[in-house]
């Protein structure tokens, strides 16, 4: 009986195209900015206005939204309007659990290796 091979059982790099690799890499482009790493990370748990996440990373709102702009291209935020605001939030299951384990990955404490 023949098993039949999906995409996920193919190794990573064979798995995207070109063009899925040229965005992948755009995407950790984009994370590799401080500025914006932070502001996902601000999304990462709820939904953050833009005067909220201004105020919280202490980065003037014009900041904020020039970056946001770029991170939605990216498809690595939503926008999702309540009222007169606007809210941005991580809703791709995928982006908030990579940033999740890295994050824990990071705040682990790291053994000394010189002892």
């Amino acid at each position: 009986m023949l098993k039949h091979t999906t995409a996920k059982d193919l190794p990573a790099h064979m798995r995207l195209t070109e063009d899925q690799t040229t965005e992948l890499a755009d995407m950790f482009r984009l994370m590799s900015d401080p500025s914006r790493l932070r502001i996902i990370l601000a999304c990462l748990e709820t939904p953050v206005s833009v005067g909220d996440m201004a105020n919280q990373l202490g980065l003037s709102a014009s900041l904020v939204s020039h970056h946001l702009r770029l991170l939605r291209a990216g498809r690595l935020l939503q926008a999702e309007r309540r009222g007169n605001r606007v809210f941005y939030l991580i809703t791709d299951e995928h982006i908030r659990r990579v940033l999740s384990d890295m994050v824990d990955h990071v705040a682990e404490s790291v053994p000394d290796l010189e002892a």
